[in-house]
């Protein structure tokens, strides 16, 4: 007997909805996030991190060689992984170039009040 019609109404109207769903779920290719990894690392050696984190900058060039390399496989999930992460430790390189920064800064204002404090003493009678 010949299933109708009707009876594998339900496998097909399943595998249609199946294909559709994984359609739907794909990711796009990173490029946003590849794109975002390289800002952070050009921001990050813009705000001298080469000096002051150079650990964590190394990190994150790494994880941005690691991304394309992933990304030019064919790898697009491993990609995405390696893109945020740089991005992410290109963006701790940064926070800690400017602290560094802030702290240089600070430090030589307090030197300088230090220094208009001994002025003052020494004009008082």
């Amino acid at each position: 007997m010949r299933p109708s019609f009707a009876q594998i109404r339900f496998h097909l109207l399943a595998a249609v909805l199946a294909s559709a769903l994984s359609a739907c779920a794909s990711l796009p290719p990173p490029t946003s996030e590849l794109a975002a990894a390289r800002q952070a690392v050009t921001r990050a050696e813009g705000a001298d991190a080469d000096q002051y984190a150079p650990q964590d900058l190394g990190v994150a060039r790494n994880g941005l060689s690691q991304a394309q390399s992933a990304m030019s496989s064919g790898d697009e999930d491993a990609a995405r992984r390696f893109a945020l992460a740089a991005a992410a430790d290109a963006d701790l390189a940064w926070a800690k170039s400017r602290e560094a920064l802030a702290t240089a800064e600070l430090n030589q204002r307090k030197g300088e009040v230090t220094q208009l404090r001994q002025r003052l003493q020494g004009e008082q009678p």
